[in-house]
């Protein structure tokens, strides 16, 4: 059983994979060029979700308007893992803030939000533990666009396989398409920053 709060991710030495889901217009720009460019907005937060079954019951695998297709975004650990030390709770978690203003204070300045949602089952079911997405805001989305990313893969087809096999009750070949994500490591003062006990 996973911790309460922990991340988990694919990843390597020197990237880890997270998600986001698009249309078509802003999502076949950004799988031909290998970055991001408008309509995408440049103006407003983007978030980014290690959990390929959270992301999955966020889309409804991908059939929520806006979100068909399915990206996988391998961003350098380095910038992710500075990120998460940028990072502020969106709620005033009591371990980690003395008080609500300060975290009202912390939040209003925030280049970068944390929240932890519920992971989800292949069936779309909440479980017992939670999973995290990362805010990054508009003071650091060119940077994220311009260095951050290293490569962008259209996850739709795998999406749509996993997704036929699951509607019809083939719960074990699905399950085997999933991709990998174990427990990603980060440093005591990252845990303590973002809710990850010790």
């Amino acid at each position: 059983m996973p911790e309460y709060q922990e991340i988990r991710a694919g990843f390597d030495d020197d990237t880890i994979t997270v998600y986001q889901a698009y249309g078509e217009q802003i999502a076949l720009a950004a799988i031909k060029n290998q970055k991001f460019q408008k309509p995408f907005s440049f103006n407003r937060m983007t978030w980014i979700k290690p959990s390929f079954l959270w992301m999955m019951a966020r889309s409804n695998w991908g059939n929520k308007s806006n979100q068909e297709y399915i990206l996988a975004l391998k961003i350098s650990r380095f910038y992710w893992e500075r990120a998460l030390e940028m990072g502020v709770l969106t709620h005033p978690d009591k371990n980690i803030y003395n008080s609500g203003d300060i975290w009202e204070e912390e939040f209003k300045k925030a280049k970068v939000h944390i929240q932890w949602d519920p992971e989800r089952s292949i069936r779309n079911t909440k479980l017992e533990y939670r999973t995290i997405q990362v805010g990054i805001s508009r003071h650091l989305i060119e940077e994220f666009n311009d260095t951050w990313i290293k490569e962008i893969i259209d996850y739709t087809p795998l999406v749509k396989k996993i997704n036929h096999l699951r509607k019809n009750g083939k719960i074990k070949e699905a399950k085997r398409l999933l991709p990998h994500e174990k427990n990603y490591p980060v440093s005591s003062e990252i845990k303590n920053r973002i809710g990850i006990s010790e």
